[in-house]
This record gives structure tokens, C-alpha cells and sequence, in this order.
């Protein structure tokens, strides 16, 4: 843990909580001294394998002692990046390491300046904050691991059936609109047998990579399976999908593929189904699948939308 430099730049489970005492927040006595702070944090926070829920535990238990505004944290490799609380002036932020891997930067913030004395008390803190939160982003890169793609990096099938029936339902609870895209590239077997198959493979991870740089980040890409992707529009309605469809499309043109000095011409086909009033998962997939088929038959290099 690198000492800051001032610019300052410096319900997991209720059972289990009120097991080891917290249930009751209110009918408990604040911690009087720094080390019976840094003892309830080395029980709270081993309570959770999930990274948010620890660090919001620890954003709510460290001010007990030294009053914060604002936890910030990120993480790049394991795409976590969050902000809690009010945004303020005075920053304190950390390069957080364990045994010499490197676990993210945490930022305090608040409207006043941290004295030398609080941010000595912070730092202590922090030391019972390491473990649980090396552990939490161990678990959660083998679960991004179980649930991604690992030559496109996008998600599986898995992650895809996980995912769209619970958007599926999100969507009916707040009546909002939900479309997907279905998507396959041209004549991808010509690709394999005139360039071979890691030509192929850098086809997929270019084409892949291309879809994700045009989505919103709210918006979600599988591989389906071969040369198919599955995009996932939340709260795209019919319209805005056929925009995103054609802007995909064009992207795919525009990819510049080079093979043993060879460039590879590259395209996809669409199809676009948006979710229908009591409509299902396998409704839903069966819709954008016929009209990617639709689109295949039509030509290719172009986009269906599902009736």
C-alpha cells in the first residue's frame, strides 16, 4: 500500500450478520478506539466474496471513526470501477497491493483537508480492507472466467441465458423496451479455407472488438456460437435498434483484415427482433434468429427485422 501524497493525492447474507453481530446497527456503541474499528472490519468484511458489498461495508464502517464523503475505486483489469457517496474537494487516494499483486486505487474524498492524524487512522484501516478484497476480485475473475468468451472476450452461451432472462424480466417489471440483434459474418468458412484458421480466429477477435467499441456500455455482446454474436439492446425499442443494427454493419466494412499480406473483405448479416407484450426467451431468439436467416437469403451484408 503506497502512502498517499496530498493534493491531496493520497443482506450478503442478514443470518450470517447478525451471527457475528451486526444486525442491530443502532443499538450498538460506536467504536471508541481505532483498533476495535479495525477488528469489526476484519469480521464484517470477510463475510462477502462480492467486491461491492465489501466496499460499501467498508465506506459505511470507516466513518464511525473518520468522517468521508466519498469512496471512489477502480480496478482496471477486472472492470470495476465504482463512487459512493457526495463528490467533495480534499482527496485522499491509495495504491492498494497485496503481497506485491496490485488490488485497484481507492480514493477518499471530503470537503475538508485530511489531517496527518486521519489519514494515518485511514491507512490502518486499510490494512483490514486487503484480504476480503484480494479474495472478492479473486472470485470475481473466475467468474468472469466461467462466463466469458476466451478467444472473442465477449460473454458465452451461459453468461447469454443468465443474462437475457433476467433483462427479459426487467423489462416487462418496468414496461420498458428490450431488442436484439442476431448477427453472423459472411461467408466466414471461405475465410478459414483461403487464410486458414488463426486468420479466422483474428477475424473473430477484430469483429468482436468492433461491436463492442460502437455499444453503449449498458449494451451486451455473446458469442452464439461459430461466426454468430448475440447483442443484447436494453431499452432500445424497435427503431433505435435498426440504427445500432446498420451501424454495426457498417463497422464491419470498415474493419481493415489482413491475412499473409492479403486484406480479407469482411461483412455481417442481421436480424433484429424487439421483445413483444408476454413474449418469452425462446420466442425472442427464434424471431431474431429467422430474421438473420432472412437476411442471409436476401444477399447477405444486410440487416431483417422480425416480424
Amino acid at each position: 500500500m503506497v502512502p498517499p501524497s496530498q493534493k491531496n493525492t493520497i443482506d450478503f447474507d442478514a443470518a450470517k450478520l447478525q451471527r457475528l453481530g451486526f444486525a442491530n446497527r443502532k443499538d450498538q456503541a460506536r467504536p471508541i478506539s481505532l483498533a476495535q474499528l479495525r477488528q469489526r472490519l476484519g469480521l464484517h468484511l470477510q463475510t462477502s466474496l462480492d467486491a461491492e458489498r465489501i466496499l460499501s461495508m467498508f465506506f459505511r464502517e470507516i466513518q464511525q471513526l473518520v468522517p468521508v464523503d466519498t469512496l471512489g475505486y477502480q480496478h482496471q483489469s477486472s472492470d470495476l470501477r465504482l463512487d459512493m457517496g457526495k463528490q467533495a474537494n480534499h482527496s485522499a487516494t491509495y495504491r492498494l497491493s497485496h503481497e506485491s499483486e496490485y488490488l485497484g486505487e481507492l480514493t477518499f474524498r471530503r470537503r475538508q483537508r485530511f489531517s496527518d492524524q486521519e489519514l494515518a487512522q485511514l491507512e490502518s484501516l486499510l490494512a483490514s480492507l486487503l484480504f476480503p478484497l484480494r479474495n472478492a476480485l479473486l472470485y470475481r475473475v473466475a467468474i468472469q472466467s466461467a462466463l466469458r468468451d476466451p478467444l472473442t472476450n465477449t460473454g458465452n452461451r451461459i453468461a447469454m441465458d443468465q443474462v437475457l432472462g433476467r433483462e427479459i424480466e426487467l423489462a416487462r417489471r418496468n414496461a420498458q423496451p428490450l431488442s436484439l440483434l442476431m448477427l453472423d459474418i459472411d461467408h466466414f468458412k471461405r475465410i478459414n479455407d483461403e487464410h486458414g484458421h488463426s486468420a479466422g480466429d483474428e477475424v473473430l477477435k477484430a469483429v468482436a472488438a468492433t461491436l463492442k467499441d460502437q455499444l453503449r456500455n449498458i449494451d451486451m455482446v455473446f458469442r452464439y456460437g461459430g461466426e454468430e454474436f448475440m447483442v443484447l439492446l436494453s431499452g432500445t425499442p424497435r427503431e433505435g435498434a435498426a440504427l445500432v443494427g446498420e451501424r454495426l454493419r457498417q463497422s464491419v466494412i470498415d474493419l481493415q483484415c489482413v491475412a499473409q499480406g492479403k486484406p480479407i473483405d469482411l461483412s455481417i448479416s442481421l436480424g433484429c427482433a424487439t421483445l413483444e407484450a408476454g413474449e418469452g426467451l425462446e420466442s425472442l431468439l427464434d424471431r431474431a434468429d429467422k430474421a438473420l436467416y432472412s437476411a442471409k437469403r436476401s444477399g447477405r451484408n444486410c440487416m431483417e427485422m422480425a416480424g
